[in-house]
């Protein structure tokens, strides 16, 4: 079994309730420590991140743990730190809102080898912030096909296949040479851009369904609003950076919106268009519901049906409305659209 040194790569902000079960997760990984390096790069955290972090490097000298300044404080610029001062053959992304299985690098590692591949991933299992119904309902939401498509690392598989995109990814350190780093124009979907950039570049990325990270979902509708916004509203300018839509599944919430704004138009001028509109609203709502109940008996959490439906909507009108923006603001070449106003994670 291939067993290069990797270098662990962390994007924090702001992440005093989970960093430190993350930084144990890689220290319980299978993988040789002394073969592993860990380079966290904080997005100037305001709260005892940072502090945590000390304290972890001082409780375990015996580990290859480096923090670095990231005062742009977006996602894209922190990796990018990282990766040029990392040492590793294989790049190994990890998020301080996961819990991973002891076998994760391990079974990434030996997948992108075995298979020949240049990026390697895991399928992801979406954790409710609680056990509230509102927070079911959002994570449900996240992990069906009715609200992220045929996203497989999501909705899930039952072989290693080849995907167009993969969360966090085991890479090869020769993919950043040929191709470059990670876009620091996009606050949101750099992985996808730069997984579209791999695909272009004639680059295998796999699925490795047997290895399952767990991940936090959003508490909220409002951060669920604002996460799904933000990603409709950079995917435009991630398509024209790669030249081509990358999956179909992304264009849906975009007609969705223009029906909702379209149709409630068209209706006041015209009474049969008033008739299809009423029809098409209904037959959507109904899919939402009949979905929300299903899964609401699943589960045996009836009090989650409403939240259920709001999370669908929510997560549609939301990238749609954002994609939207984001086609005006290049159309009209607006880029302070494009510049994040809240600071993301990392």
């Amino acid at each position: 079994m291939i067993q290069p040194f990797i270098s662990v790569i962390l994007p924090i902000r702001n992440e005093e309730f989970y960093i430190e079960e993350t930084l144990l997760a890689v220290v319980k990984q299978s993988y040789p420590k002394n073969l592993t390096e860990i380079l966290i790069a904080d997005g100037m955290s305001t709260d005892r991140t940072r502090e945590i972090v000390e304290d972890f490097k001082q409780n375990h000298t015996d580990l290859n743990i480096t923090l670095l300044d990231n005062p742009e404080k977006i996602v894209s610029f922190g990796l990018n730190r990282a990766i040029k001062i990392a040492k590793g053959e294989v790049i190994v992304r990890m998020d301080s809102h996961s819990i991973y299985p002891e076998n994760y690098i391990e079974t990434l590692v030996t997948a992108l080898y075995e298979h020949d591949a240049h990026n390697t991933g895991g399928m992801v299992e979406t954790m409710p912030h609680n056990n509230t119904a509102k927070c079911t309902a959002i994570a449900t939401a996240l992990s069906h096909p009715l609200g992220v498509g045929n996203s497989y690392f999501r909705i899930g598989t039952d072989k290693i296949r080849e995907v167009d995109t993969i969360p966090f990814g085991c890479f090869r350190r020769e993919v950043f040479d040929k191709i470059g780093f990670f876009d620091e124009e996009l606050v949101r979907n750099q992985d996808d851009e730069f997984n579209g950039r791999m695909i272009k570049n004639g680059m295998k990325i796999l699925l490795i369904p047997c290895v399952t990270v767990k991940y936090f979902a959003r508490k909220s509708f409002s951060n669920l609003y604002k996460m799904y916004n933000h990603y409709g509203l950079f995917k435009p300018l991630a398509v024209k950076k790669l030249g081509k839509v990358p999956t179909v599944r992304q264009l849906i919430p975009l007609l969705f919106v223009l029906f909702l704004f379209g149709g409630a138009l068209l209706s006041i001028f015209c009474k049969p268009i008033m008739y299809l509109y009423g029809i098409g609203l209904l037959f959507y709502f109904a899919v939402l519901s009949l979905v929300s109940i299903r899964q609401s008996i699943a589960k045996k959490m009836y009090a989650m049906i409403f939240p259920l439906i709001i999370s669908f909507f929510i997560m549609h009108f939301a990238y749609g409305l954002g994609y939207i923006t984001g086609l005006a603001a290049m159309i009209l070449g607006i880029k302070s659209a494009f510049r994040s106003k809240k600071p993301s994670r990392g």
